[in-house]
């Protein structure tokens, strides 16, 4: 990512079922009364759960650094497929083979699909890689992990959910640079490969915006607002934040940001990037679980959660 002018700087999930026949026969409902045999009782809509999403960030950190084309980002890959399984989405990899300053690496993104009442798109998005370095141990609990974990969170919290649109769960590969500084075309390797497939395909005409997650998980979390980013897209998901009580997480202040939603936007597409990148920890080995926390994580969460209905509201009144 750049920001402005060069600010470069297995799970265990308890599933309590309980179902027995006297709890169906004397479950009492909001207004007191005992549901009569046989009336069905509906399960309450999942809410997001910030501690899942730790558990999701401590399993990538514990493969160690997981940078393009390495064994550790292939196990990752496997993990991310799984737990997809697990939550009842279907998901593919869309592999490929980037050309990089130090040569061909192969990469794959991770498409999963919720479908929805309509055939249009909305797509939440994270990268799941992490920065090459040779110097030092860069594990990347915020620079990808953190909103790789949101991600697989919200694909839990939305399948269970009635969408009106459907929703595609984008897990890019080959986000981040090869070379040290972010140059060129040295970067978004997987948002690009994802694009241009989607351009040549046809399937780019259904995808009407894109919310890109990226380091979301940091102590002091404060996400400004992205100029880059699509102004009606930017105002629903900070007037939720406001009205949920983060407006200061969500800050007004403006930054410039390159990222994953470039690509997108490139192609006509509304994008917006959900951002903390002014932390002092990015891009060093200080990008651990140490400076990483639940609260940020659960944050984020609620206010995506919240605002994709009010993001398909505005979508499909265009139609």
């Amino acid at each position: 990512m750049l920001v402005g002018a060069f600010l470069v700087p297995a799970l265990s999930f308890v599933a309590a079922c309980g179902d027995n026949q006297a709890t169906a026969m004397a479950a009492p409902t909001k207004d007191g009364r005992v549901a009569p045999t046989g009336e069905a009782q509906i399960a309450p809509t999942p809410s997001f759960d910030g501690k899942r999403a730790w558990e999701h960030l401590r399993a990538q950190v514990a493969l160690g650094p997981r940078p393009s084309g390495s064994p550790a980002i292939g196990e990752l890959r496997k993990y991310i497929v799984g737990q997809l399984k697990a939550s009842g989405i279907d998901a593919k990899e869309q592999g490929f083979i980037a050309m990089t300053p130090l040569g061909e690496v192969s990469m794959a993104n991770v498409i999963a699909t919720i479908p929805g009442r309509r055939p249009d798109r909305l797509v939440l998005a994270s990268h799941f890689d992490t920065k090459l370095y040779r110097e030092f141990r860069f594990v990347g609990a915020n620079d990808g992990a953190s909103s790789t974990a949101a991600l697989l969170e919200l694909g839990r919290v939305l399948k269970a959910r009635q969408n009106e649109l459907t929703i595609d769960l984008l897990f890019l590969d080959g986000e981040e640079a090869r070379m040290p500084e972010w140059r060129g075309n040295d970067n978004t390797y997987g948002s690009r490969h994802y694009v241009q497939t989607a351009q040549k395909d046809g399937s780019l005409k259904s995808l009407r915006a894109l919310v890109l997650l990226d380091m979301i998980g940091d102590r002091d979390l404060l996400i400004k607002r992205d100029s880059n980013s699509t102004p009606w897209l930017v105002d629903i998901i900070w007037g939720v934040a406001g009205r949920l009580g983060h407006g200061a997480t969500f800050s007004n202040q403006l930054t410039v940001i390159e990222d994953d939603h470039i690509p997108f936007l490139r192609a006509g597409v509304p994008a917006v990037d959900i951002i903390d990148l002014e932390n002092p920890t990015w891009h060093t080995p200080q990008d651990d679980l140490e400076h990483v926390n639940v609260k940020s994580l659960q944050t984020v969460g609620d206010v995506v959660v919240a605002a994709v209905p009010e993001i398909e509201k505005r979508i499909t009144s265009q139609r």
